[in-house]
């Protein structure tokens, strides 16, 4: 498992944390926000470019606080938290890739992980 956010790496005490994103299995990043309607997850650079989209399994660590209805309120909460200094990069994901380009036949993962899991931490209670 490899995570570059040193402060989700520190939830989980004694895990060995593999230090190459070229070869891992899982990687564990955060996110900007959480859209309820569309079950995605908005990710930026500001937790780097390559752990959300390299390894196989992605796994994102989030906040109740990080939970908005729709997507113009997660843009409008990402605008106020880095205010001009928005960061290079800014996605929506809402899963693992889908194509059906090729013969017609729907294949999942084809860009990105295969697998995408969000764990939900409660902030607020």
């Amino acid at each position: 498992m490899y995570c570059a956010e040193e402060p989700i790496a520190a939830l989980l005490p004694g895990m060995q944390w593999y230090g190459d994103i070229g070869t891992c299995d899982v990687s564990l990043t955060t996110c900007e926000r959480l859209v309820a309607r569309t079950g995605s997850m908005v990710l930026s650079s500001a937790a780097g470019r390559v752990p959300s989209v390299y390894a196989p399994v992605h796994v994102c660590v989030a906040f109740t606080s990080q939970l908005v209805y729709e997507i113009d309120d997660a843009v409008k909460a990402t605008q106020q938290k880095y205010g001009s200094r928005l960061p290079s990069l800014i996605t929506l994901a809402t899963g693992p890739s889908r194509t059906a380009d090729i013969e017609k036949t729907l294949v999942v993962g084809v860009h990105g992980p295969k697998e995408v899991f969000c764990f939900l931490i409660d902030d607020q209670g």
